[in-house]
Parts: C-alpha cells; structure tokens; sequence
C-alpha cells in the first residue's frame, strides 16, 4: 500500500478502524471530534489530506443521529482541505431498513440520509456471511437447520445453508410495534433438530426472542447458536438472550459492542475483510466476489471531485 492514503476515524468504532489499520500496514490519521456544551458536533483534521485518497471509517450505531453528524462533518472537513477521493466506510448504516414506505404518510429515511450528502451515487455492499461461515465451520453439530427469523431474511438464511451445507426453514411473523413482532407460522421441519438462527443484525433481540419461542414449541432441540452481522444490543437484549437454551451468540465487530462479561458472546472481525476492499479501492481494482447484489445495513461511500460512489459492509 501507498502512502498517498489516509485513514480517519470517528468516535463510534475507532478499534475496528485501529483494526482495519492493523491489517494495512498503516495507522489511523489524527484528528479531533469534540462536542460543544449543547451537543453541537466539532471536527479538526490534524494532518494533511490534500490531493490524498481518504477513508472515513464510521458505523452509524447508536447514538445514529450523533454518529451520522460526525461522518458527514468529517466529510466536509475532508473535501474542504482537497482532498483527491473520499470513501466513507460505513460498517453498519443506520436507518438503512427505513428504504421503503410500508404505508402512507411515512417517511424513506434512508433516502433523507442520502439527500443530506452522505451518497448521491451507487452503492456495492459487501457481506460478512463468509466470514461468520468461517467462524462457524467445525463448531456446528450434524443435522442443523438455518433458521430464517422472518421472510426478509430468506436470501441471507440461503446463503448461509449453502456455505454451511444445512437446509434452511422460515419463520412468518408480524411486527406490533417498532420492538415487538410476532411468529405466526414455522415453513419447514426442526423437530429434534439444533437450530442456527441467522439475521442481519439484533437490536433488542425481541425478534430473535420470539423465534426461539416458536420453535421450541415446534419441537426444537434447546439448543440454539445465534449468529448476526451486527450486535447492537439495545435496551435489555442481553436479558432477552439470556436463554438456557442459547448456547452461543456470534457477532461482529462492525458496531462497538460494550457487553464483555457476556459468556456466550463471540466477537468475529471485519477488519480483514474491510482491508482488501480497501486495497482494491486505492488499486482501482473491483470488489467482485466481495459484493453483495443489493446493498442494506453496510455501507463504503465514495466521492471523487464532484463524482461519488457508494459501498457498503455486511450483511
């Protein structure tokens, strides 16, 4: 790797961006995020980025709002000092599952984001699935069905029965409030079976809560792993999670996860697998394999000039 590149990070992972780093060969870039007493967000780069190819490296975990401003101002600052090319590197993209209306007099947040300058372009979304089937491979025990907590996650339950050579079975549910949802019906078989419950991220683990519900009732072993892209674990997740019949939760290091006593908990890390999007980037080189065909909770957003392209992390 060249040294005409920078890597700058916010306040919402700098251990994955230290990470990321790490594998590169290089160090992360001096700068300074600082809050006013009202909460105002202030941003100083302490180094030149002029005529450089610049990575910003910020999930927009929560606090979203909080973090989401830090990007956009470490943007700004970037393209202000001349910077030659920006690339937001966006492990986790909040208000990425508000991308459609799901009635009227609503809102397609992920589209307000995009309007206040954070990708006017395309976007490639790269995906931690092989990463977690690595992790998982040797771990699991024969006969495990991939369970898909609801029909959104149909293609990536797909993905990972094929990686782990498992079938897949669906839950159905419906959703009664912004935190609660519901199993209505369980399409295909795991009586006596192990289970591996797959999602794109868990946030209150209210979901995932259910699910295991449903299909111990279905005749399930109590047997469960939980695997996810990423591990907000909002509220009291833990509580929820902390099932006798779960026995581990695989996540990633995509959002800065505080819960370390966790027992059950495993962390697996991106940074790998961020690094060689990164080099392909600078060597102008494609992401290919690394790419999803649809881009939803991660996200590289790129801009060169007044030109910009998007890209994004797992699921």
């Amino acid at each position: 790797m060249n040294n005409e590149f920078t890597i700058f990070s916010g306040t919402a992972n700098p251990a994955l961006a230290q990470s990321i780093a790490h594998e590169l060969g290089t160090r992360v870039g001096n700068c300074v995020v600082d809050r006013y007493p009202d909460g105002e967000v202030a941003v100083q780069l302490l180094e030149s980025v002029r005529r450089k190819e610049v990575f910003l490296m910020q999930p927009t975990s929560p606090p979203t709002n909080d973090h989401l401003i830090e990007l956009l101002a470490l943007a700004d600052a970037c393209r202000r000092s001349g910077a030659a090319r920006i690339t937001a590197i966006v492990p986790f993209f909040g208000y990425g599952r508000a991308d459609r209306r799901h009635g009227r007099r609503e809102p397609i947040m992920a589209r307000v984001v995009a309007d206040l300058g954070f990708f006017h372009a395309p976007v490639d979304s790269l995906t931690a699935v092989p990463t977690l089937c690595r992790a998982l491979q040797g771990r699991l025990p024969l006969g495990i069905v991939i369970v898909a907590p609801d029909a959104g996650r149909v293609e990536m339950a797909t993905r990972y029965a094929q990686c782990l050579g498992a079938p897949a079975v669906v839950l159905h549910k419906r959703r009664v409030s912004g935190a609660e949802t519901e199993v209505t019906h369980l399409v295909g078989e795991v009586s006596g079976r192990t289970c591996l419950i797959v999602d794109d991220m868990i946030s209150t683990g209210g979901t995932v809560a259910e699910s295991i519900r449903a299909l111990l009732v279905a005749g399930a072993r109590p047997e469960f792993t939980l695997v996810a892209t990423h591990g907000l674990f909002v509220e009291d997740a833990r509580e929820k999670l902390s099932h006798p019949a779960v026995r581990e939760v695989l996540v990633t290091d995509s959002v800065d996860v505080r819960e370390r006593d966790w027992p059950q908990l495993r962390m697996i890390s991106i940074a790998p697998l961020m690094a060689a999007a990164l080099e392909r980037l600078v060597a102008d080189g494609s992401l290919g394999e690394l790419c999803l065909k649809a881009p939803r909770q991660t996200a590289l957003h790129r801009e060169e000039r007044h030109e910009a392209r998007t890209l994004w992390r797992p699921p």
